[in-house]
């Protein structure tokens, strides 16, 4: 609950531009120097903030070293891993949404998570060389937040007469993402967000950790079930894809799972895990 509260004001936070009801425009304020501490599309009329994603092709295009984006994504991993993903981001909670919708679901393979390290590869070259921001240019999120609200407002008008093939190319992916996340996990995080990508590679030397004491559990894969990154926790605390939403820690019977800050345990509380130890008694 607290989480689904946190990625709620999260999605309000960073898209606060309400003063679009009285005149429609995407906001060019002081704010937009800034990131968003998570994918955002910069087009959305409500953001205030601008993407990470989107900065960082800005400087690729035009040559220069991004230092400030590299600084900001690699302060941010440092600390908290991919987090982010897990609690501030709009499009993940969206997609979390849309999961709920039916019965049928299907799991995907492991190797499915690497997809995005080769997005993420391909990226770079590609808009170095075209000076174009291309993965703006196939990103659900942006046509989500961007060019949806943009298309039921005043600012479609002049814009339609540039319609061109990337453009149902674009709605394309966002209808192929939208059924996607009905049946799988989070599927634009697990397999094309190069943001989330990059973070992942921080998760193993955070500062913020998960930690498993193995000895203690059975693997009944409740972990599983209730990560909404499709991950046995107990196979790799600080697996690449855990955005550490903490859901394994609050459903595992045994208390086996703990979050800590530079090695320091910090929840649950040792009171709290008392109950693993009378668990694990009572089996004996």
């Amino acid at each position: 609950m607290w989480r689904r509260i946190v990625q709620i004001l999260s999605a309000i936070g960073i898209n606060s531009n309400f003063s679009i009801f009285k005149n429609f425009g995407i906001y060019q304020g002081p704010f937009k120097r800034v990131c968003a501490p998570v994918l955002n599309c910069y087009a959305c009329p409500l953001a205030r903030f601008s993407c990470p994603i989107g900065s960082l092709q800005h400087f690729i295009g035009i040559r220069k070293i991004p230092y400030y984006i590299l600084g900001y994504i690699g302060t941010i991993g440092m600390f908290v891993g991919r987090s982010a993903c897990g609690w501030l981001c709009p499009f993940g909670f969206i997609q979390e949404l849309l999961y709920k919708i039916g019965n049928i679901k299907i799991r995907v393979g492991k190797w499915a998570g690497y997809v995005k390290y080769i997005v993420l590869i391909i990226i770079i070259p590609v808009v170095y060389f075209t000076t174009e921001p291309w993965f703006c240019k196939i990103c659900p999120a942006g046509t989500l937040e961007g060019t949806i609200p943009i298309m039921i407002s005043p600012m479609w008008e002049p814009l339609s007469q540039l319609i061109s093939w990337r453009f149902y190319m674009k709605l394309s992916i966002l209808v192929i993402f939208v059924i996607s996340a009905i049946l799988i996990k989070r599927p634009f995080c697990r397999f094309m967000c190069p943001l989330g990508a990059m973070w992942g590679l921080f998760n193993r030397i955070s500062a913020l950790k998960l930690k498993v004491e193995k000895h203690y559990c059975q693997e009944c894969d409740i972990c599983g079930e209730v990560c909404p990154m499709d991950i046995r926790i107990y196979k790799d605390p600080n697996h690449f894809d855990c955005i550490r939403c903490m859901r394994c820690v609050t459903a595992c019977p045994r208390q086996v799972v703990s979050v800590e800050i530079f090695d320091l345990k910090i929840w649950p509380k040792q009171e709290e895990s008392l109950k693993r130890v009378y668990l694990n008694a009572s089996d004996q």
